[in-house]
């Protein structure tokens, strides 16, 4: 089934691992999200961004999230894959392999967002049992 909604960031931290030259730098950033639509919740995200210019950039993460999806409330860890260009950020996300608890426990969830204006992104799941 597919899921759809809008997760609002309400914090960032980011900072700077290493730096070879200007725009060209990892960083680390702890991010706090709150969810809306077929996903209702928060959560807190940890990624490693490794930027090749200001406007370019890959980052790898995990993210924990506590809410409901679909009407099944419960957590779940996220593994995701992203990249940011020119001012957008994208990802594929998939659950972790026996993260989930409550009425999610028996779900895989996989899923995509794409950020849009003032903080906010827009995203897609599918859960299956």
């Amino acid at each position: 089934m597919d899921c759809n909604g809008q997760f609002s960031i309400t914090g960032w931290d980011e900072n700077i691992l290493s730096e070879k030259r200007e725009g060209v730098k990892q960083t680390h950033a702890s991010i706090t999200q709150a969810y809306e639509g077929s996903m209702a919740g928060q959560s807190d995200v940890e990624f490693l961004m490794s930027y090749q210019t200001s406007m370019l950039a890959l980052f790898v993460g995990f993210e924990s999230f506590v809410g409901v999806i679909d009407g099944r409330r419960g957590t779940v860890s996220f593994k995701h894959d992203g990249k940011f260009v020119n001012g957008i950020a994208s990802s594929n996300f998939s659950s972790i392999d026996g993260s989930a608890t409550g009425e999610l426990s028996n779900c895989t969830i996989s899923g995509t967002f794409e950020s849009a204006e003032g903080g906010k992104a827009n995203y897609t799941i599918n859960l299956t049992e």
